[in-house]
């Protein structure tokens, strides 16, 4: 049941609730900054298409949900660059070291089980002198919002397909890049619990991404 829920259903409440002209907002603001060679992960029903520049080279994009897959494959066809879309998972990216300059993603750590291991992939794949661009909710400054959001957590994670609301992404992103720079903020259109957010850019200064 909970399979069919991830591949048939939640794609399309994903695809719905994620598309807000607010969220769009924010994509398009992170998203002018892409260049190059770029990697999203956690590619989803493909929101994040329309909102980069004309320029890139190429977008190769992975997300481990066939369902999400399906719904991206009209976005892709319309994109004005090259896209590559995998099924993959984004903790085991089969590419080789230093391979991309921008590394994107939207709404996405709060869901993969392996984060540490994503974020080493992440870190390996980029290029030195290439920029992690990210948007992410997760843990709340304040100490009340912090307890609901520890004790809901198990909840969501079923209703959102992995999804934690309790993951500080700044102390998370800052173990694999030193160079960081995040702002924090409520979502405007979202209660805190869901709805504290951490947007940034992490540059990798070094070959060495293995830093934990």
């Amino acid at each position: 049941m909970m399979n069919l829920y991830s591949r048939y259903l939640f794609p399309r409440i994903v695809d719905w609730t994620m598309g807000s002209d607010t969220i769009n907002q924010y994509r398009q603001t992170l998203l002018q900054n892409a260049r190059g060679q770029v990697l999203e992960i956690g590619f989803g029903t493909g929101l994040n298409v329309a909102h980069y520049p004309q320029h890139i080279e190429k977008l190769t994009a992975v997300d481990v949900n066939e369902g999400m897959n399906k719904i991206a494959q009209k976005r892709i066809a319309n994109a004005a660059f090259p896209v590559e879309s995998k099924i993959l998972n984004g903790d085991a990216l089969p590419f080789p070291d230093n391979s991309f300059d921008t590394v994107v993603s939207t709404w996405t750590l709060c869901s993969i089980a392996n984060i540490h291991q994503a974020l080493s992939e992440v870190c390996r794949v980029l290029k030195v002198g290439g920029e992690f661009l990210f948007i992410e909710h997760g843990l709340s400054d304040n100490s009340k919002v912090q307890v609901w959001q520890n004790r809901l957590t198990p909840l969501q994670k079923c209703i959102g397909d992995g999804c934690h609301l309790n993951r500080n992404i700044k102390a998370l992103i800052s173990e694999y890049f030193p160079s960081l720079e995040v702002e924090t903020f409520k979502l405007e259109t979202e209660p805190e619990l869901i709805g504290y957010t951490y947007q940034g850019v992490a540059t990798k200064q070094t070959d060495q991404y293995a830093i934990v």
